[in-house]
């Protein structure tokens, strides 16, 4: 039961609800015990005997004892009819009660166990909020997916409705005992005595579906990540033809899994048979030797006792049943625990590493000193870059694909933090800021811009729309040259998107990330390459946009067209992760080197085209 203890934390804020939903089921047992215990005096009055309870004096068995306890004074000058009739009148009273209690306490465990998941699904969302990008660039999407919905799920049977029906079925199963050991405690000891070899069967399956369960569920996350790449990608899925190809891909998935599903039901399955079985064999058992001590006059046991016990011991079946399944039930819901727990395990380090003091805002400049960064178990993608950036100036980074550019510019609003060197805003080292106020002084255009499945509305004053006015995200909307083509929208900027904001244009897209940054007022702005993949016009509109966003900015672009960033204040040429050549549009012309030579490859194509 590795991780249930900590599973169980889960479960600590309902409480009180989950053990009035075990007081709720053992009170249940008891009168369900109870309704059967009854059956003896009423096989009693069917068999001819007058004494239905009996007296305390009088009373042989247990039962009897207890019966001639509860109700023998209560009816000792009654007539037999009087007294059957109380006794029916019991039954269905204890009947009606127990299902009234069986009820609450499974209403409560599966209102328990509902709480309790929907507290995992927000514990690990949460967690997730707080990793950095290199885990999810690490981590299949389609098996975070799995573990928030699919896996989360599968928790439930261990820490709700069902962990309380193993408690109910234990204390049933306990009554039923108690009962069992008062009419005949021999034939009670020799059922008992067979059920170790059960446990003793069943117990070397139930490390082998943990394990199989292990790996279906990371089978079907790899599916899901599968189906979700398919359908992201669909455009390029159509325009290469590849239909064929990723049905291909799917099918093996799901043939996979599907052969892993058999597998893990073929040995799932049999725990049912065997306890069956072993429960057909015991009742064999029971009903021979019971016979024999039931039979002729004076027998140790009477023929009404032994026809309760077999109701008992054939009722017990049921609990026994729940009892014996329910390790195999557990083994998947404790699979799928662990993989939550391996999530929730791994260390947020974006939130370990948030500084304690607020960014007081953007009086200075920024300044890289001396700064390399390598992914965890790399090459360096950085390595002794310097730079700074005053207030107000706009720096350009320029290089050929896999230089570094992106990654720089990702320290400076700490997604990742530089394996030596230090980034320094207003010449205090930015690690010390909490991430929230660092990065809110940023705004961040990049050439793949991310539209949400909501409102124009929620996309411009994305994660505050209770602090922009309407007005507010307009004026916004009118400075990224976006009024237009949002007035144009069925509702206007109340039209929802879809996923990804696929009824958009890409340069639609760009015009309302730029409404973003616009509508934030960041001093520091980063562009990596927001215009490389836009047709003339709407390069032109966003440009315009780009324009007005700029005005009294620090700004770090990254460009792919050179002809964008002429006006820089500084521009950098990155090549394998260090800065080869410095200056100004002009000055970088002058020296004709790496930067004059992409300039000449742009222009000619420029020509030529």
């Amino acid at each position: 039961m590795k991780g249930y203890g900590e599973l169980l934390r889960f479960l600590k804020p309902y409480r009180w609800l989950f053990s009035l939903s075990l007081i709720a089921g053992v009170i249940g047992s008891a009168l369900d015990g109870l309704s059967f215990v009854l059956l003896i005096p009423f096989l009693r009055k069917l068999f001819g005997n007058a004494a239905v309870f009996g007296t305390v004096g009088t009373a042989k068995s247990g039962t009897d004892k207890f019966l001639a306890w509860a109700f023998g004074s209560f009816l000792q000058h009654a007539t037999a009819e009087r007294a059957f009739v109380f006794v029916v009148a019991l039954i269905l009273t204890s009947v009606v009660l127990k299902n009234i209690a069986f009820y609450g306490s499974r209403l409560g465990g599966m209102a328990v166990q509902e709480y309790v998941v929907r507290d995992l699904r927000k514990a690990l969302y949460a967690h997730l909020q707080g990793m950095r990008l290199d885990y999810f660039q690490r981590t299949r999407g389609g098996q975070l997916l799995t573990r928030m919905l699919a896996d989360t799920e599968q928790v439930k049977p261990i820490l709700g409705d069902q962990i309380g029906e193993l408690m109910r079925s234990a204390a049933t199963g306990v009554f039923y005992v108690a009962i069992l050991i008062a009419i005949s405690w021999r034939l009670t000891v020799l059922a008992l005595v067979m059920a170790p070899f059960l446990i003793f069967v069943l117990r070397p399956l139930l490390g082998r579906l943990r394990g199989r369960m292990r790996h279906l569920l990371d089978d079907r996350g790899d599916m899901t990540s599968l189906m979700q790449e398919t359908v992201s990608g669909v455009r390029l899925v159509k325009a290469y033809g590849a239909e064929p190809y990723e049905r291909g891909r799917f099918t093996t998935a799901a043939n996979g899994y599907a052969r892993g599903v058999i597998r893990w039901q073929k040995l799932a399955l049999v725990s049912q048979p065997i306890t069956e079985s072993f429960g057909a064999l015991v009742t064999v058992i029971l009903l021979y030797v019971g016979a024999k001590m039931a039979a002729g006059p004076g027998s140790a046991l009477p023929p009404e006792n032994f026809i309760a016990f077999l109701f008992v011991a054939l009722r017990l079946m049921t609990p026994l049943k729940f009892l014996s399944n329910f390790p195999a039930t557990a083994q998947t819901a404790l699979a799928a625990g662990e993989r939550v727990l391996e999530t929730l395990h791994e260390p947020p380090l974006e939130a370990q590493s948030d500084g304690e003091e607020t960014a007081p805002g953007f009086a200075r400049d920024v300044e890289f000193k001396d700064v390399s960064f390598a992914y965890e178990g790399g090459e360096p993608v950085l390595e002794g870059i310097s730079l700074t950036a005053k207030k107000g100036e706009i720096l350009a980074l320029v290089g050929p694909s896999g230089a570094g550019k992106s990654t720089l510019v990702d320290l400076l609003p700490r997604f990742y933090d530089p394996t030596s060197g230090v980034v320094l805003l207003d010449g205090k080292d930015v690690r010390a800021f909490r991430l929230a106020t660092l990065r809110g002084q940023m705004g961040i255009v990049s050439q793949e811009t991310v539209i949400f499945n909501d409102t124009v509305r929620a996309n411009i004053a994305y994660g505050a729309m209770d602090k922009y006015s309407p007005q507010q995200i307009e004026a916004a909307a009118q400075a990224a040259n976006a009024h237009d083509f949002i007035s144009r929208l069925p509702k206007g900027y109340d039209t929802l998107l879809g996923e990804r904001g696929t009824r958009l244009s890409g340069g639609e897209r760009q015009r309302l990330a730029i409404a973003r940054a616009l509508l934030r007022d960041p001093p520091i702005l980063i562009l990596d390459e927001a215009t490389s993949a836009l047709d003339t016009e709407s390069e032109r509109l966003v440009q315009e946009a780009i324009d007005r966003l700029l005005e009294g900015r620090t700004v770090f672009v990254i460009a792919h067209r050179l002809s964008t960033i002429t006006h820089a204040t500084q521009i950098l040429v990155l090549d394998r992760g260090r800065v080869i050549e410095r200056g100004t549009h002009a000055a970088l012309l002058a020296i004709d080197g790496a930067y004059a030579r992409l300039h000449r490859l742009q222009s000619g194509e420029s020509s030529t085209s």
